[in-house]
């Protein structure tokens, strides 16, 4: 009965270590530096708590029942506190680390406490391997539970309810397998009652509490919310307008989505003799693609997007059909959902036009694909005569992650056109437009851009005109002094998203 308290506990751990390292990210943002600051937290407030340990002289049976109905209810209401008090707190961060630190600690607790009860029954050294096993195989089955069930079918709504009837079920087993060795009866059944009260009103608030909390977090209405393993979806809806948000983060807004697009598809596909061969790296609500759509000969489109919960949303949901135009049922597209470093790492064809779409580089795992080692193999699959493109971020508000983004591409060997455009939504916007040096140097990129025209493409934006105000710029962008402060970006050295974070997102 012990090991199979231990083997549940175990699972319910790794979850819990889970569930709020993944809450830190969609509330907090940057996915790598919230897990290590969270996992960190928690590996810590174990430690601590198998020092408390050795303060429970007594009774032990009964501790450790007690640490389980208390954790229950702590788990169950991870994301119910979250989300609840993000809309009244600024400072949400410290509550999920202060979290972290309290269930870590009484997680901690239970190692050691049904070590001791068990020692009765086996000798040292079978007892503490046996355990320990049990409570590593637990942690393993609880890994694969979170990422493959939990969070993608009961997401961070109902999964840390999940986890607390985990924890709730190996304190109730115990209790009624062995009720005649529990000393405090009163307080022991005391506390059942009071974590099956907490835990079925969990279960029925839970919704209603982390919906309001999502709703607070927008100045519009949302109108869908889901969660995938990869990110949070939300769209918002003001008046006939929509807003995308991805964890947390706006990609774009019906309002003026077109200031973005037309410049990131139009000049790059004319630009090119042929595009007949198009790869875009994320862009999966299917707007790239509608413009693209609107230029003749393209022959082929590959969408190399990692969620495909996005892309099924864009092909199928309303909101996004009506917005992308039915962009994503055009027999001449393929959708590949896997992370774009590895598909241009293993895929063998050539480009005529490779259009990079993907959110800000604010984190590490993001930033690999604004690396320079990324730039080399996107070079390496344009074809003679091809032009690639990157969204990279705000020139205003980010420079130094601009300019980072700039030097980075340079270094892989491209010749560059910087691009500009003020969206309203989201403010000054900046690209880069690329070519291998050997076919255009920066300057005959620059002269060429300019004599575009777009006669021939339905645009509510871009003419001739617009093309010279998005590549010229003011001074102090590319200031040498500024350039000489940027390193190269690379996977070894991820310094983008330090600059990202540098920026000045406050002022917006």
């Amino acid at each position: 009965m012990l090991k199979i308290a231990v083997f549940a506990t175990g699972l319910a751990g790794v979850v819990a270590e889970f569930v709020l390292s993944t809450l830190a990210t969609y509330l907090l943002g940057d996915a790598v530096f919230q897990w290590a600051v969270v996992m960190s937290l928690m590996l810590f407030a174990m430690g601590v708590g198998s020092r408390l340990s050795r303060l429970v002289r007594k009774d032990l049976l009964d501790a450790f029942i007690l640490t389980e109905f208390v954790l229950s209810i702590l788990c169950a209401a991870a994301s119910c506190l979250a989300y609840g008090l993000a809309a009244r707190i600024s400072e949400v961060g410290i509550l999920i680390y202060s979290q972290a630190l309290l269930i870590g600690c009484l997680i901690g607790l239970e190692i050691p406490l049904v070590t001791r009860l068990n020692r009765s029954y086996e000798e040292l050294r079978i007892n503490i391997a046996s355990v320990m096993e049990k409570d590593y195989f637990g942690a393993l089955f609880g890994g694969l539970l979170f990422a493959f069930v939990a969070l993608p079918h009961l997401g961070l709504t109902y999964t840390p309810v999940a986890l607390g009837a985990v924890n709730f079920s190996v304190a109730g087993l115990l209790l009624f397998s062995f009720l005649g060795l529990v000393k405090r009866k009163r307080l022991i059944v005391s506390a059942f009652s009071v974590s099956l009260v907490c835990l079925a009103g969990l279960a029925w608030f839970a919704e209603p509490i982390v919906t309001y909390g999502e709703q607070v977090q927008y100045r519009d209405k949302v109108v869908y919310a889901t969660q995938t393993p990869y990110q949070k979806i939300v769209i918002t809806r003001w008046r006939q307008n929509h807003w995308l948000f991805l964890n947390g983060q706006e990609q774009f807004s019906t309002v003026d989505e077109h200031l973005y697009h037309e410049p990131l598809v139009h000049p790059t596909m004319e630009l090119t003799d042929k595009p007949e061969r198009i790869l875009i790296i994320g862009g999966g609500d299917g707007l790239a693609l509608r413009e693209i759509w609107k230029h003749k000969g393209v022959k082929s489109v590959v969408m190399v997007d990692l969620d495909p919960v996005m892309t099924k949303l864009a092909r199928d949901h309303a909101i996004f059909r009506s917005i992308n135009k039915d962009s994503m049922h055009d027999p001449r597209l393929t959708v590949i959902n896997q992370d774009a470093g590895s598909f241009i790492k293993d895929d063998t064809g050539l480009y005529d036009v490779i259009i990079v779409d993907l959110p800000d580089p604010d984190s590490v795992d993001l930033s690999h694909l604004y690396s320079l080692g990324f730039y080399r193999r996107l070079k390496a699959h344009l074809s003679l005569g091809g032009t690639m493109i990157t969204q990279a971020g705000s020139p205003f508000f980010a420079k130094k992650a601009y300019l980072c983004i700039y030097k980075t591409m340079q270094a892989a060997g491209l010749s560059l056109l910087p691009m500009h455009n003020n969206i309203p939504t989201m403010g000054e916007w900046g690209w880069f437009m690329a070519k291998h040096q050997n076919e255009a140097s920066a300057g005959e990129l620059r002269q060429r851009a300019l004599q575009l025209e777009f006669k021939e493409i339905k645009t509510k934006f871009l003419n001739h005109e617009a093309m010279s105000v998005l590549v010229n710029f003011g001074k102090g962008i590319f200031d040498s002094k500024l350039l000489t402060q940027v390193e190269v970006n690379t996977v070894f050295k991820p310094v983008l998203p330090r600059y990202y974070a540098q920026g000045q997102w406050d002022v917006y």
